[in-house]
């Protein structure tokens, strides 16, 4: 029950429900006003074709800049659908990369909100409280036509290089 009201507590902070939250107008300046709750619903899960293209976009940003990262892309059902590991990435990339991929999925934003909203301090504090999640900056949500159609998330380099591969992956799918 006590993780129940943790993760209910967390969704208020984040979605801008608890006033003097430092991160919910800043992310409610981003949403469409026809959402209600500020967030895209989830779509259909991503088709391995798209995760191929997001795939090959981020290892190739990771590649130019000579990180050696994880990458992890999950569908909007939280299935793993690929992953790649270069070589010489750390092992704990693994683990981190789809936690990443996974909060960023389950929370229907990109992790480094998460982050944020922790480093704020205060009411943010209480996501410390939620199990399984990795509150680190390289998780992004894929959209495709409004709708979360999956995620993906990178580790290994500092986070916010790991959040430029992401992107580079997302972009992709944007052309």
């Amino acid at each position: 029950m006590s993780r129940m009201l943790a993760l209910a507590c967390a969704m208020a902070v984040l979605t801008g429900l608890v006033p003097g939250s430092v991160f919910a107008p800043a992310f409610a300046q981003q949403q469409p006003s026809a959402q209600p709750t500020g967030t895209p619903p989830y779509g259909p899960p991503i088709t391995l074709d798209q995760a191929k293209r997001a795939m090959a976009a981020a290892e190739l940003e990771a590649a130019k800049n000579s990180w050696q990262v994880a990458i992890t892309i999950l569908d909007s059902g939280g299935n793993m659908v690929m992953f790649h590991k270069v070589d010489n990435a750390q092992l704990s990339s693994i683990g981190a990369s789809e936690g990443k991929a996974r909060t960023a999925l389950t929370f229907k934003r990109p992790s480094k909100a998460l982050d944020d909203a922790i480093a704020a301090g205060g009411a943010g504090l209480r996501l410390l409280a939620v199990k399984d999640i990795t509150p680190l900056e390289g998780g992004l949500p894929v959209l495709v036509d409004g709708k979360i159609i999956g995620s993906i998330g990178v580790s290994g380099a500092l986070s916010s290089q790991d959040a430029q591969v992401a992107k580079a992956g997302v972009d992709a799918l944007g052309k």
